[in-house]
């Protein structure tokens, strides 16, 4: 069944699918988060090198477990990269204005920013780069 036919319930199991990679993408994401924060890294600095990491994960279980790629390998990893760095800005944006105007703690911050990044990432997955 071509990925663009795909039926609601489809795309609700491909959702949960995406779901349960996500929560091992936000697992290596928030370890390499909170290593580097917790070694004296800045926070955003830390969250940048973790989202360079995650999105490869996320990107290598997406492909294999949730998404059929009509693209080549090397395309669908540059639009999964564009994709997660458009969440990436936002998350970056979010987690600035979180922490330094409404004092939120920079370890609480990531998971605030999640409710926001997982709805984004996986229409930008699904809608464009997985296509």
């Amino acid at each position: 069944m071509r990925k663009d036919s795909l039926s609601s319930k489809d795309s609700l199991i491909q959702f949960f699918k995406f779901g349960l990679v996500g929560l091992s993408n936000t697992a290596v994401g928030f370890g390499v988060y909170y290593v580097l924060f917790f070694c004296g890294v800045n926070y955003l600095i830390a969250n940048i090198v973790s989202w360079l990491v995650s999105v490869f994960n996320a990107f290598y279980w997406n492909n294999k477990y949730v998404f059929q790629s009509g693209s080549g390998w090397w395309k669908t990893l540059l639009r999964t990269y564009i994709s997660y760095g458009a969440s990436l800005l936002v998350s970056t944006l979010l987690m600035y204005v979180l922490v330094e105007f409404l004092e939120v703690s920079p370890v609480i911050a990531p998971v605030l920013c999640l409710l926001v990044t997982v709805p984004l990432n996986f229409l930008l997955n699904k809608f464009w780069a997985f296509k």
